[in-house]
């Protein structure tokens, strides 16, 4: 299954919305720690759940740089190009 970048934000967009019980609106533009309050161990998670739902392994170091959205779902199509 080849998912767009379009299908990917919308999937994080939507697992972060159910993850967080936050009245936030997740956009490509939310922050993932600052206005989602995601700690390492919802992270962790979320990031499993990406690497299931996406067949992509993803280095925890990759994720140093990442802050919002659209970072992660740039983070995972590269990943996704590179397989």
């Amino acid at each position: 299954m080849s998912e767009s970048y379009d299908e990917i934000m919308q999937l994080l967009c939507d697992r972060l919305s159910s993850m967080t019980n936050s009245s936030v609106q997740v956009t490509a533009d939310t922050n993932l720690i600052s206005q989602l309050s995601i700690d390492s161990i919802k992270l962790l998670n979320l990031i499993m759940e990406i690497e299931d739902t996406f067949d992509v392994s993803i280095p925890i170091n990759a994720l140093a740089d990442v802050q919002t959205v659209r970072q992660l779902a740039d983070l995972v199509q590269k990943i996704k190009s590179a397989s």
